[in-house]
């Protein structure tokens, strides 16, 4: 009696434990498969490319974690940065206005000190010119000491670098009135002043010292002829006579031409 009922018990047993066998040999490999996902999940981390239209997964950058993110979040959150930083960074005619329009009271903004610009040097005024030398009225002072008045203007001439110009003649003499003339035109008197220092010396006259002049500076001899030009250096040298090389025309355009030519 008791061996018939204990044959069903143990041949449930034996039936009921390989189903239990199988169905544990079922779960441990879904359980190891878990297992192996999740830690390829943790060791890989989850994949952030986009699958394509074929649904495959596109391979992530070796080295670095990646995370898979919905399609639109990243334009979305590209939008949401865009815009987060215009709000915050106002456009620089936006601060400008601010900086300018600030209500009163308000502290102002420090700005950055400038460094103090070079002062202007002083510009180079050119020397103001000499004043025009003194131009002797018509004639021929007989009285005058011609040495001390040559002497004077030789003086005159090295200190300004001008020429100076000597003019022997006489009061009778017909030619030296006609210079005098052309002397006091405006052209004439002009070069004269700028360029010469005028010694007119008086031969008409019975002055032996003044004849000896003559010979110093025009040594040539003969007759000479009225008037006599001399035009002498600031060194005392001869530059021309007219006793040798002849009188220019006794007018404006003569005259003014041979003392151009002589002022330098």
């Amino acid at each position: 009696m008791t061996s018939r009922i204990l044959r069903p018990v143990r041949a449930a047993r034996r039936t009921t434990r390989p189903r239990s066998a199988a169905a544990l040999g079922v779960r441990v490999p879904l359980v190891a498969a878990a297992v192996i996902a999740a830690g390829l999940t943790a060791a890989c981390g989850p994949s952030s490319q986009p699958t394509g239209a074929t649904g495959a997964a596109a391979p992530a950058t070796a080295g670095q974690p990646s995370q898979a993110l919905p399609a639109g979040t990243e334009s979305a959150s590209a939008s949401a940065e865009a815009s987060r930083s215009a709000s915050v960074t106002p456009p620089p005619s936006a601060s400008a206005s601010a900086s300018v329009r600030a209500p009163a009271g308000a502290s102002p903004t420090p700005s950055r000190a400038q460094p103090a610009e070079p002062a202007p040097k002083p510009s180079r005024t050119s020397a103001a010119p000499a004043p025009a030398a003194r131009i002797p009225g018509p004639g021929y002072d007989s009285s005058a000491d011609a040495r001390k008045l040559i002497d004077a203007a030789l003086r005159a001439a090295k200190a300004d670098g001008r020429m100076v110009l000597l003019d022997f003649g006489a009061n009778w003499c017909g030619n030296c009135k006609a210079a005098d003339k052309v002397f006091a035109q405006p052209q004439t008197a002009a070069v004269l002043g700028a360029s010469y220092h005028l010694v007119k010396v008086d031969i008409g006259g019975n002055s032996s010292a003044n004849s000896a002049l003559l010979r110093t500076y025009s040594p040539s001899g003969g007759t000479y002829k009225m008037p006599v030009l001399v035009v002498v250096s600031p060194s005392g040298t001869v530059r021309t006579d007219t006793h040798v090389t002849g009188n220019p025309a006794l007018t404006s355009d003569g005259i003014g031409a041979f003392l151009r030519k002589w002022a330098s």
